[in-house]
């Protein structure tokens, strides 16, 4: 019987393209000097005996680009954020009236902007060596269907779209690293 190897590619390119999705999601956690609510997203909070994300108790807003500000909907968790951010790796102490909670997002400084640069680049490598592990099993699969019985024409189509598909997204985790470096870069 032969292996569907559209579904193979199908199913290569979803793979490629969620991992596409967790890089930029981990790139917008990287501080670049700017304002944005999810450098707090691995921030939890104790709510009811339970460890809890600090978006589902409280409303995070960007007032301007150097401020976060954060407003409990229980007034009793103020501390209790302000603790858990401070024993974050966030690096931002936060400043509280009683109401809000505010995070002033400092400048960065030339070392670590180089620092977050490097994270930024091995977070890209990661997706990159995901991307060509996924192609690799994919060619792998081909070759095996070969032997079950798939015509090498068809294989080698499969794996000249798989060629295609592989370059499309290491392109886009080009463009996400470069365009992140230069956020983080700009002073």
């Amino acid at each position: 019987m032969a292996i569907d190897t559209n579904q193979i590619i199908k199913n290569a390119e979803d793979k490629m393209s969620s991992t596409i999705s967790y890089l930029d999601d981990e790139l917008a956690r990287i501080r670049a000097g700017k304002a944005n609510p999810k450098i707090l997203d691995h921030v939890r909070v104790p709510y009811y005996g339970t460890m809890t994300p600090l978006s589902n108790v409280a409303s995070i807003n960007t007032p301007d680009a150097k401020t976060l500000l954060i407003t409990p909907w229980e007034r009793t968790l103020i501390r209790e954020i302000e603790k858990a951010i401070l024993n974050s790796d966030v690096g931002i102490t936060p400043e509280n009236n009683g109401e809000v909670i505010r995070l002033g997002i400092p400048p960065l400084t030339g070392e670590r902007r180089r620092e977050l640069a490097r994270q930024a680049k091995q977070e890209a490598e990661s997706a990159r060596i995901s991307i060509r592990g996924t192609r690799h099993e994919v060619i792998e699969a081909l070759k095996k269907s070969v032997k079950e019985g798939t015509s090498e024409d068809v294989e080698k189509d499969a794996e000249e779209k798989l060629r295609k598909i592989h370059d499309k997204y290491i392109r886009k985790i080009e463009e996400l690293y470069a365009a992140k470096e230069k956020e983080i870069m700009t002073v």
